[in-house]
């Protein structure tokens, strides 16, 4: 089955937290990042089977929304990503993400 990788961007901790939250309980995706992107906006990237991807975008960006002060700015999937984009980017599982990979 392919993997996909999704990525929701919020402003502020509150809504990023809310939606990582979720994002790994409602669907079976490992979050492989997060972090700051700019001026108070934070992202968070979730890897799994592309179903189970999309089912944590939405339950994500859902949460996100419903955060007090929150806003989710921006968010995308991409399925399948090549091996091209997994070496450039920081989506491929790493040391400290590898224990809570779900495959």
């Amino acid at each position: 089955m392919p993997m996909a990788v999704g990525v929701i961007e919020t402003l502020g901790f509150p809504a990023v937290l809310a939606a990582a939250d979720a994002m790994v309980k409602a669907a079976a995706v490992t979050i492989v990042y997060y972090g700051l992107a700019e001026s108070g906006r934070m992202l968070v990237a979730v890897r799994g089977h592309t179903a189970e991807v999309r089912r944590a975008v939405e339950a994500g960006i859902e949460a996100g929304e419903e955060a007090h002060g929150g806003q989710v700015i921006t968010h995308y999937i991409v399925p399948n990503p090549p091996e091209n984009v997994e070496s450039i980017l920081p989506i491929h599982f790493t040391q400290k993400s590898e224990p809570f990979r779900i495959m």
